[in-house]
């Protein structure tokens, strides 16, 4: 037999981005607490809206499973005398697991002989169970700043209102900080605010539903989906829906009703980005646009409700957006009444971080460091002198009336005022690109200019925040450091750019110095800038599908280059599976196992005595002359393949030579000569941190 459950945590407002994570914990937890008490299950579901978050549990089993489980007790001759009689240790245990003596077994585990006691767990009532489970199950919910309310000690995401616990048609007791568990939900805030009694899971979604309550967060998405598709299409366009402000807009409501409103056409004379932004990051709307994706003027918004006095709903939409597009129009002409390189001095004035300097300094330190970029890259002529004028322009557009009040608009800004003060179009579009990318997933730099300038902008406030001991800790990461890392990680694997980490992070640190402005030794500071790009490059090639031994053995082996080491890991993980590359894995593996009690002294080859050892040094020299110019022209099957070619003589080696001879020289020797031949393999990876298939 089995019945449903549903859990309802009664809230006000929940923040509409903590909503999908919080569901997903509420699932999983859930799930693990459920099986854990051995409750079998039919089906799991959660739901959500601004005011409750909902655990619905089909099909639950109305007692806890039975158990027969064993626990291990002392070894059989502690429990036991030689002539079979039971110790006082025997009857303790036997005592203390509420087992006969005569039950006790003796079984054979690890080596020895042990006595056990097996013991059987009858099932529990659910609605027993679930009195315990279900309070532990919501004090188990973690948020990133819980709140504390009246005299309780409870912490949630927001103040708890009302806790609706049924399992079939009984209430599932039990008391929250003073909050007792019920059978009464509410509705719409203010379209049907309740209580509602009510009698069962199934009579629950009914009152929801007559209570204007759409508790799928998917069938409320589906609605304004298709209600703004419908909106737009009626004036000949269709609607921008973005995944995140669509998911926003999601939890902002219980009862979607979407509508259409209008903007004087004049706006569109505006940047489209400065009518966007007030529309999707200040109101919540979704802009339209038409076939070609041009803006029009309209705007879909939702509202929490129904269709009533819409036309009021719209009205007041359309007043605060035309608000707020007539301050952007306003500000918009006031900026272009300064050329954005004017506007660079007053970056003096501006604290990039109370420790780092002014917007000024950094402003300089971005031009040494994209210059010194632009040379790595290879660029000469005008389009190094393209990243130099960005650089120098970059943080410009910081110090306008429309950045002030719209941050957003950073960077973006910026490519419209260099176009109105005659700045090249690569110019203004690095300028654009330099915050690039701005979240995991989001566009990278399209301009080998826009590329450079936001490495040289990321790397710098990287260096910076580490020099000053701003670094993440945990789940800390106030200066988005890990999201910066990642950035300068993908922009150097999507470009391929084949550039060193470890120099640019020197060359960072340098400038830092050269403004006094890195109060710790700089080769400190890079040490530690580099352990923590070297994990975010790590990352990064996994979540390309690269095996983590793969990574490991090329990150062991070339840390240094990133676009390098994923042609390398990709290279490796293709030729993983040839036929010679068995031989050569092993080979390599058995050398570098040795290689460790190798020292620094150099192969002697007057010291050999076996041809074995001879035959292995020709042909380490060998490969030691072809090996450079392959890795030089990234040739890495054709280098895997001189690799392999030492199989055969290492195997000789192992089978015809005593490497740890009597004599200290001749061992010595010996070492060293694996040692370089471990060593050569590295010039490819570390085949010792391989997992065999």
């Amino acid at each position: 037999m089995s019945r449903d459950l549903v859990l309802e945590i009664g809230c006000e407002e929940i923040p509409a981005r903590l909503m999908p994570d919080t569901l997903a914990a509420l699932g999983s937890l859930a799930q693990e607490r459920l099986r854990a008490a051995r409750l079998d299950i039919s089906e799991l579901n959660t739901y959500g809206t601004p005011r409750r978050l909902v655990l619905v549990v089909r099909g639950l089993a109305e007692e806890t499973a039975a158990r027969t489980y064993e626990v291990k007790g002392p070894p059989e001759k502690t429990a036991f005398t030689p002539d079979g009689k039971p110790t006082q240790a025997a009857e303790g245990f036997a005592r203390s697991q509420g087992v006969a003596l005569a039950d006790l077994q003796v079984r054979q585990v690890d080596g020895g002989s042990y006595v056990f006691a097996t013991k059987r767990e009858a099932g529990r009532p659910t609605l027993q169970v679930l009195a315990e489970l279900l309070p532990d199950l919501v004090r188990s919910l973690s948020f990133p700043r819980p709140m504390r309310w009246g005299s309780g000690e409870l912490r949630f995401v927001r103040p708890i209102r009302w806790l609706l616990a049924l399992f079939g048609d009984e209430v599932v007791e039990f008391d929250l900080d003073g909050l007792r568990s019920d059978r009464f939900t509410y509705g719409h805030r203010f379209l049907a605010p309740g209580p509602f009694r009510i009698t069962d899971p199934d009579d629950y979604f009914a009152r929801l539903e007559h209570a204007y309550v759409v508790l799928s967060p998917e069938e409320r998405r589906a609605r304004i989906r298709a209600q703004g598709e419908q909106l737009a299409k009626e004036v000949g366009g269709r609607v921008l829906f973005s995944d995140e402000l669509l998911t926003e807009v999601t939890f902002l409501v219980e009862y979607p009703t979407a509508l259409r409103g209008s903007f004087a056409p004049q706006y569109l004379e505006l940047p489209s980005e400065v009518v966007v932004t007030p529309m999707k990051d200040h109101q919540r709307y979704f802009p339209v646009v038409n076939p070609e994706g041009e803006l029009l003027p309209y705007f879909i918004a939702v509202r929490n409700g129904t269709a009533a006095h819409l036309n009021t709903v719209r009205a007041g939409n359309e007043k605060v957006l035309r608000a707020r597009l007539a301050d952007a129009r306003f500000f918009f002409e006031e900026d272009k009444r300064v050329a954005l390189a004017e506007r660079v001095e007053r970056l003096k004035h501006i604290v990039f971080q109370e420790n780092l300097g002014t917007l000024y300094d950094k402003t300089q330190r971005l031009e040494a460091l994209a210059g010194h970029l632009a040379g790595r890259a290879g660029l000469d002529g005008a389009a190094a002198g393209f990243v130099a004028r960005a650089a120098h322009l970059a943080k410009a557009d910081l110090t306008t009336n429309m950045v002030y009040e719209f941050p957003e608009l950073q960077g973006i800004m910026g490519r419209e005022y260099a176009l109105l003060s005659g700045e090249h179009a690569s110019v203004a579009q690095a300028i654009a690109e330099q915050y690039l990318p701005r979240f995991a997933g989001d566009e990278l730099p399209a301009t080998i200019a826009g590329s450079l300038l936001a490495l040289a902008d990321k790397l710098d406030t990287i260096v910076g925040c580490f020099g000053v001991g701003l670094t993440p800790t945990g789940s800390q990461d106030p200066y988005g450091l890990r999201r910066l890392a990642g950035g300068c990680i993908n922009i150097m694997l999507e470009g391929e750019l084949d550039l060193s980490l470890s120099e640019l992070v020197r060359t960072a640190a340098q400038l830092y110095t050269k403004q006094r402005l890195l109060p710790r030794p700089a080769a400190e500071v890079t040490a530690e800038v580099l352990e923590f790009l070297t994990g975010r490059l790590r990352i990064a090639l996994e979540d390309r599908g690269l095996r983590y031994d793969v990574v490991d053995a090329v990150l062991a082996a070339a840390p240094d280059y990133p676009a390098q080491a994923y042609r390398r890991a990709e290279a490796l993980t293709r030729l993983r599976h040839e036929a010679f590359f068995g031989a050569l894995l092993t080979a390599f593996t058995r050398a570098g196992n040795l290689a460790r009690q190798a020292g620094e002294a150099a192969v002697r080859p007057e010291l050999f005595t076996e041809d074995a050892e001879k035959e292995l040094f020709a042909g380490y020299q060998e490969r030691a002359r072809a090996l450079p110019a392959l890795i030089k022209a990234e040739n890495y099957p054709a280098a895997l393949k001189e690799l392999a070619r030492l199989a055969g003589p290492v195997d000789r080696f192992f089978t015809d030579v005593l490497v740890m001879a009597p004599d200290p020289a001749v061992r010595a020797n010996r070492l060293a000569l694996l040692k370089a031949v471990r060593d050569l393999g590295l010039m490819v990876a570390d085949f010792g941190r391989l997992v065999a298939d």
